[in-house]
């Protein structure tokens, strides 16, 4: 009997070959923030997984936090991207693309006129090389940087934010994606915005965990009603430490609220991401039965699986895809090879970011 894993599976009307995702990731290889051939050809060799989630893409010039990053805001991004969805369903793929506002992970040289990045808050990032925004320096080279200290966004300009998303899911489906993913973990806006330490607010986004979780629904409600419900799909990251965000009391119940509210909505899915703080798994498998049960609807989990766990968690029900990332990277095999267990090839870290086809689209498939 075929593992569960690598049976077909029904994402909210849209078929998908398997229960495997390619999680999404940056590889900063877009100059002028617009997707181009080879980034058709690096989605294209990955294709047979049964979900792509794209790497982060910005919904404005004010959501970026890195350097060559394809976004999601103009019309000539629309048209680089159609490209790369086009090759995905031409290999009988189905691709979403995940919007993106990094919001205090920012640099002042990537915002609009030298700004400040904007925040739920003023708190800054503290320095730490692990919480960097990538950024071309003065002499034209390219590294990393400490995020500029942000501004905390006016209650007036949060309609903007939202629309921004609604606008940018518009934009993605005319590129041809399937849906959309709204990134809203990892420490970045959204996530800013619920954590009541990086979050300081006195209006009505802020102080009550209802208030904190506003921004997500909105946007989330925003955008179903531009593409619908079953295209949208959410990121989240309980217990999340990435990127200087605090611990607080209540983490999981955030969580847990936010599972019951988007369990009312219809959506394509919810997308666990699991950071392993200091190299442990910060999302137990009984916190992950109490939040499908609390959602109920299709629960994907990415952060360090192993071929052993995807299958077990799948086959068990605990979630119903598993995403992969790194192992994307380095094997654009990695379906084929997870359902006839051949070993995977390890990536080269020095080529994850930026450069061009080496260490992207050159990994071979296995044998």
């Amino acid at each position: 009997m075929t593992a569960l894993l690598f049976q077909p599976y029904d994402l909210a009307g849209t078929p998908l070959r398997n229960r495997i995702a390619m999680a999404p990731m940056t590889r900063a290889r877009n100059p002028g923030t617009v997707a181009n051939a080879l980034t058709a050809q690096y989605y294209r060799q990955r294709a047979s997984a049964g979900l792509i989630i794209s790497e982060g893409t910005p919904v404005s010039p004010q959501g970026q936090g890195y350097i060559d990053v394809p976004g999601m805001w103009s019309a000539e991004q629309v048209e680089g991207w159609k490209p790369v969805t086009a090759a995905v369903h031409a290999e009988g793929g189905v691709i979403f693309a995940q919007l993106w506002h990094v919001g205090r992970m920012s640099h002042a040289s990537l915002q609009p006129d030298g700004g400040q990045p904007v925040s739920a808050g003023t708190r800054p990032v503290a320095s730490d090389p692990k919480s960097s925004a990538f950024v071309y320096r003065e002499d034209g080279s390219r590294g990393q940087a400490d995020p500029t200290p942000p501004r905390a966004l006016r209650t007036d300009e949060l309609p903007g934010i939202v629309d921004d998303f609604a606008r940018a899911a518009d934009n993605a489906i005319a590129a041809g994606f399937d849906g959309i993913e709204l990134h809203a973990a990892n420490g970045y806006l959204f996530e800013q915005f619920l954590n009541p330490v990086t979050n300081d607010r006195t209006d009505g986004y802020g102080g009550t965990l209802q208030n904190r979780a506003r921004l997500i629904l909105e946007t989330v409600d925003a955008m179903a009603a531009r593409i619908g419900a079953h295209r949208v799909g959410v990121r989240l990251a309980p217990n999340n430490l990435q990127f200087d965000m605090p611990e607080y009391v209540g983490n999981e119940a955030a969580y847990l609220y936010l599972a019951q509210e988007l369990g009312k909505r219809g959506l394509a899915y919810v997308h666990l991401n699991d950071n392993h703080a200091r190299g442990v798994s910060v999302l137990s498998e009984a916190f992950l039965r109490t939040f499908k049960q609390s959602y109920g609807g299709t629960l994907i989990l990415a952060g360090s699986l192993t071929r052993e766990r995807a299958l077990r968690l799948v086959d068990e029900g605990i979630i119903d895809l598993a995403a992969f990332g790194q192992p994307f990277i380095a094997n654009p095999d990695l379906v084929a090879r997870l359902e006839r267990d051949v070993a995977l090839a390890v990536p080269d870290r020095a080529t994850y970011y930026g450069g061009g086809a080496e260490g992207y689209t050159d990994y071979p498939v296995a044998g």
